[in-house]
């Protein structure tokens, strides 16, 4: 006979750790790292605190073939409120980000996943000292218990905050790989780097290796803004949730007015009329006959405004452009914003970079791609992006030739980026996501050939000047000599040569 039984979402995530990027020993140090680094961001960012993070990792043991780590981070977020330390850290599907707002963080179970990992990994409790910058600050020792979803304290203190600290520590131990994973978290913080010099990041790796991305601008990004779902990003279980948790004796319009982006009285009157139910009907007397009805017409009705895009927190083109040259240095660089646009209901912007030269990584002709998604690095995954996809096919088209490697960075920011797993390292090729990175990076590359058609004129040009340069202060000698005049100036000739190719008087031609 078969045997039931209930699984808690740690125990379901302890089983299955792999859907959250947990695969193997290298990738699950480095989700670790960038899970927990980026709720650090997140903690400073939507407070519009500058961010000063410190991450250590040290070797404390070895196994076969993996080895056992240390890992520390501190930040100077918003640190947690007391109430929720051992929830937020403790427990699996407990989370501040299940509202609707563009954040690094999606899922809700990054940070605690873990935690959980180095648990069942090791063993050993987790270290975790928070303050809001009041009066105390508290610090926890626990494990998470699978089975029941809770906490397990070990120990408890709380000490004076006297300097009024502000943030978060957590410390814990887990098993990694960090020789096959370096390569992928110094890229991650490097590229995180690229698009946030407002932050002040510090890692010191197991080798005594320290790596600095210093803060180059002291400005915040606007922090991006809650917001209520948009009629056409709804399904029909979350309408029945909104509607129960809304009072009874409220009408269909006002129902409609409070619960959604960007529907106001009037807009709510013409699709009540669309949808034919009356603007007065109360929300105790829908049947479920008259919420199908509302759900389909809700989906296909086209008269609501789209989402606005103002809640959203892009880089910026300015941002972008300075953080690209700091870790970069290229020669060229050119930016791209697209205007707002939006997919099933969720607003999203596409902003995107092409860079050439300098210390752009590869060989002559590579382009490499650098995606992002609410600021989130992604490196594993890449063929199976929509960004790849993208510039495999134009590739094809554009046939770039180039004498040094080129970079094209690609910038997704949403409320709800359509990742291909818990893992976000893909993101799905929405159709109208699709389009908007295809558009960003014709742009980029029609600019891209145009420069480089100017920089080979320009070539051809001065070596064309070195040749007049070289034979026509020879010409004019033997000119001299045969016609025996005197010799004849012609530094006006070169000035008209110089300007016909538009070669400036500074440009060396020796």
């Amino acid at each position: 006979m078969e045997e039931y039984k209930e699984l808690s979402p740690s125990e379901f995530f302890y089983r299955n750790k792999e859907i959250a990027g947990f695969s193997n020993p290298a990738r699950s140090l480095y989700t670790a790292i960038r899970e927990l680094f980026e709720n650090s961001m997140d903690a400073c960012e939507l407070n519009e605190i500058l961010p000063e993070i410190v991450i250590s990792l040290r070797k404390v043991g070895e196994r076969q073939k993996t080895e056992i780590y240390r890992l520390y981070i501190q930040d100077n977020g918003s640190g947690i409120p007391k109430k929720h330390i051992l929830n937020a850290l403790g427990k699996m599907l407990f989370s501040s980000k299940y509202v609707i707002r563009q954040s690094r963080g999606t899922f809700g179970l990054g940070g605690t996943m873990s935690l959980l990992y180095g648990q069942i990994t090791t063993g050993k409790p987790v270290k975790v000292v928070s303050s809001t910058g009041n009066s105390q600050i508290h610090q926890y020792v626990f494990k998470i218990d699978v089975r029941s979803n809770q906490p397990k304290i070990y120990s408890e203190k709380s000490y004076r905050n006297y300097r009024k600290w502000r943030g978060t520590i957590i410390e814990f131990y887990l098993e990694g790989n960090y020789p096959k994973a370096m390569r992928y978290i110094i890229n991650y913080f490097k590229l995180t780097a690229a698009i946030t010099p407002h932050a002040d990041i510090l890692f010191l790796d197991p080798y005594g290796t320290m790596y600095y991305f210093p803060r180059t601008i002291n400005k915040t990004p606007q922090p991006p803004k809650k917001i209520k779902p948009h009629p056409h990003g709804i399904d029909l279980e979350l309408l029945k949730t909104l509607i129960e948790r809304s009072p009874s004796h409220m009408t269909v319009k006002e129902f409609l007015v409070k619960s959604f982006h960007r529907v106001g009285s009037s807009t709510a009157v013409k699709f009540l009329k669309y949808a034919k139910i009356r603007p007065d009907t109360k929300l105790g007397d829908l049947d479920d006959t008259l919420i199908d009805r509302l759900y389909t017409a809700l989906t296909s009705y086209d008269g609501f405004i789209a989402p606005n895009s103002d809640i959203l927190s892009p880089i910026g083109e300015d941002v972008l452009r300075e953080g690209i040259t700091k870790e970069f240095r290229p020669e060229y660089i050119d930016t791209v914003t697209r205007p707002p646009s939006s997919y099933r209901g969720h607003p999203f912007i596409v902003e995107a970079a092409l860079a050439y030269g300098g210390e752009i990584p590869g060989q002559a002709g590579d382009i490499t791609l650098f995606r992002y998604a609410n600021k989130i690095p992604l490196l594993y995954d890449e063929g199976s992006d929509v960004s790849y996809i993208v510039l495999e096919r134009l590739k094809q088209s554009y046939r770039i030739s180039s004498d040094k490697p080129l970079a094209i960075f690609i910038h997704i920011a949403s409320t709800k980026v359509p990742f291909k797993s818990v893992g976000k390292e893909a993101i799905a090729d929405a159709p109208e996501i699709e389009r908007e990175i295809e558009l960003a990076m014709r742009t980029l590359l029609r600019n891209f050939i145009k420069y480089r058609r100017r920089v080979v004129r320009k070539r051809e040009a001065v070596r064309r000047l070195k040749i007049y340069e070289k034979y026509l202060g020879l010409i004019a000698r033997f000119a001299k000599q045969l016609a025996g005049r005197e010799e004849v100036d012609i530094t006006p000739l070169l000035r008209k040569i110089r300007s016909r190719y538009k070669v400036e008087e500074s440009v060396e031609t020796d």
